[in-house]
């Protein structure tokens, strides 16, 4: 009974590879099955794609889900905007960056509707519960008149600055019609002029746009 030795392959030329089971036999299957798998990720990931570009983009008419009227392009605090602090220093308002700020602007002496806005800021705030700590209410007021004790003593919370009127009309824009006391705003923690709310606003929906916007933040 004779016996072969094994063959041996030729020189020069590499013994021929023998596909596993279940792997592509080659490269070019291998480029296939790539795009295969790249394929399925864009289909998978193109609704998400969609509605971000839909929302943040396109912004569909009539699906707004905010209240107040976003300001754009962005306004950021001016670096030259000093204001003078209840203790009688001069200060930048951009050195309240970090927290979300509900803005009014009224004079001194503080009427009917001034005291509502005041209310309604306080009333928002109080209503984020724990979050609340994010939010800075702030009065500019655009003179050096005494404020009355009992508007004091119902409003601790809120900052008293008095601003340059000027100054603070050409930072923040109205509405047509409108003036800048009217208003209430919204800054964000980065110093950006974010948010108008219109004149004789419902505070159930500024409550509402700021919650949101406290829920889907990280800073502030």
């Amino acid at each position: 009974m004779s016996t072969q030795s094994p063959r041996t392959p030729q020189a020069g030329k590499p013994a021929a590879q023998q596909a596993m089971p279940g792997q592509p036999n080659g490269k070019g299957s291998w480029q296939r099955g790539r795009w295969v798998l790249l394929l399925l990720a864009f289909v998978c990931a193109a609704p998400i794609a969609v509605s971000y570009f839909t929302y943040y983009v396109i912004k569909p008419t009539g699906g707004s889900t905010n209240y107040g009227t976003l300001v754009e392009p962005q306004r950021p605090i001016p670096e030259s905007l000093v204001v003078t602090g209840e203790d009688g220093k001069p200060l930048k308002l951009a050195s309240l960056r970090g927290k979300w700020l509900m803005i009014s602007v009224d004079n001194s002496a503080c009427d009917k509707a001034c005291v509502t806005k005041l209310y309604f800021m306080r009333q928002i705030r109080t209503a984020q519960g724990p979050e609340r700590e994010r939010v800075v209410q702030v009065w500019l007021r655009t003179d050096a008149g005494k404020v009355a004790d009992v508007i004091q003593s119902a409003y601790p919370d809120t900052d008293m600055l008095i601003a340059d009127p000027a100054a603070v009309s050409a930072w923040l824009p109205v509405d047509t019609g409108t003036h800048v006391t009217d208003h209430i705003y919204l800054v964000d923690p980065n110093g950006n002029l974010m948010m108008r709310f219109p004149k004789d606003p419902n505070p159930s929906k500024i409550k509402g746009d700021v919650t949101k916007l406290l829920k889907w933040s990280t800073i502030g």
